[in-house]
């Protein structure tokens, strides 16, 4: 095993954060085991193992599946479990208008897509995509230009995709205002600036598209207020503009809901998602209105493994599962029980001086600690073992003592986002670990 890691170290690509002195061996449920100890895993994976490691019933549908066809292109023909899964997800898109799928591999592979329909769709070949500061949309070489949270995703390797522009997202820290600021105050402002933005820089003929995530991610894990997505959704509506909603990390239930954007029950014109659908094996997807899709000349979306039967498989399996065994219900428990621990140390005399913002909605909730109240901490690491800031400080005592974090933002934020299986006892002990972690932290000089 020594040999295997000291490989990894040498040899494996040096631009990705990790723990380089364990090797991961297996997972099961709430927990990851590496070749030394075990980890409670608040991670999933960066949000994909919804369903919690190695689901058996996920497995038993993968196996299945690679016994029968393990590659189905998508550019000869339909597949089975491809189109299996468009019926398992038609009834629980957060729109009816959405009724045309195409699947792929990756985030950024379905954010690019997006782009594309949209484009064409639009009759705007060349136009304009306006994102959100703070945005996270992926980071391979279009998708990087429209991720906004941290300069390190795009850093000396050029603009990317161009016709880009950024506009704010309501999230106070972000805009240089108190954490404080009425909601309705930060909406105002926010569209505002996206109206001089159409008026200014980007002419609404000239725009094809805003993307956003309803709950921005790896810019801190902060919910679009619900009067702002229908603002979006007016600017969009009366300029002729489609709306791409990426819920890439919060769909398939990460929020309590099957997508995010239920809560404000606006329509997107695309919807961007991945992550959660297959419980770990690569798929993502963009869903639309055949309307627009019908628009694409035939072979504009492919891919060699866009699709996959496997992950397709996966994902129908998972289907099953978030109906049958209740998954959004536990969802909603879970999600009370960890607030309530986290409101407690908020509110605690010896711990609430390090907390700046507990925010979030089901199990994708995000700490905000007070070290970085006035500036930013440039390019942050997701999994500096050594941080000065407070959030990294007790991501390691955490981890110390057996539960797995990832910190997020060019802010001081820790993020939750544990199994949406997990038990009331695994809940209660990770929030046991993080309150004695966050208590030490606060006795330090």
């Amino acid at each position: 095993m020594t040999d295997l890691i000291k490989t990894g170290q040498k040899h494996v690509a040096s631009g990705c954060g990790r723990i380089k002195d364990h090797m991961i061996e297996k997972g099961e449920g709430s927990w990851l085991h590496t070749n030394e100890t075990k980890y409670l895993d608040f991670t999933c994976g960066i949000g994909v193992t919804n369903l919690g490691h190695c689901h058996p019933r996920v497995t038993k549908a993968a196996q299945e599946q690679v016994a029968t066809l393990v590659h189905g292109q998508c550019s000869i023909g339909f597949h089975r479990p491809y189109v299996q899964l468009i019926e398992k997800l038609l009834p629980v898109m957060p729109h009816p208008s959405l009724d045309s799928f195409f699947f792929l591999n990756s985030g950024s592979e379905a954010v690019e897509n997006a782009v594309k329909i949209a484009r064409k769709s639009s009759g705007k070949t060349h136009g304009n995509i306006i994102c959100m500061q703070g945005s996270y949309h992926g980071r391979t070489y279009g998708a990087s230009a429209l991720t906004k949270s941290k300069t390190i995703y795009a850093e000396q390797v050029g603009h990317g995709m161009p016709g880009i522009f950024a506009t704010p997202f309501p999230y106070a820290h972000q805009m240089g205002l108190p954490q404080s600021t009425p909601e309705d105050e930060l909406v105002k402002q926010c569209l505002f600036q996206l109206e001089m933005l159409l008026a200014q820089q980007s002419a609404p003929a000239d725009t094809a598209a805003i993307i956003l995530e309803p709950v921005i991610g790896e810019g801190g894990y902060v919910p679009a207020p619900s009067s702002y997505l229908h603002g979006l959704r007016q600017i969009c509506d009366d300029n002729n503009i489609m709306l791409i909603i990426d819920e890439v990390q919060s769909g398939f239930g990460r929020t309590g809901k099957y997508f995010a954007s239920e809560y404000s029950g606006v329509r997107p014109d695309i919807l961007v998602i991945a992550k959660g659908i297959a419980n770990g094996f690569p798929l993502s997807g963009v869903v639309t209105r055949k309307e627009l899709t019908d628009k694409m000349p035939k072979g504009s979306l492919g891919g060699t493994y866009s699709g996959n039967a496997i992950s397709c498989a996966a994902g129908v399996e998972c289907a099953n599962i978030m109906r049958e065994e209740k998954i959004l219900d536990n969802v909603k428990a879970r999600s009370a029980e960890l607030l309530a621990a986290l409101k407690e140390l908020q509110t605690d005399s010896e711990t609430k001086h390090l907390f700046a913002d507990v925010r979030g909605l089901g199990l994708m909730i995000g700490v905000e600690f007070v070290s970085s109240s006035k500036h930013p901490i440039p390019n942050a690491s997701i999994s500096n073992a050594t941080p000065n800031n407070v959030g990294g400080r007790v991501q390691k005592r955490c981890l110390e003592k057996g539960l797995m974090l990832l910190t997020t933002s060019a802010f001081d934020v820790i993020r939750f986002i544990p199994p949406l299986t997990i038990t009331k006892d695994e809940m209660e002990l990770g929030c046991k670990i993080f309150k004695e972690s966050v208590r030490e932290v606060a006795k330090e000089k």
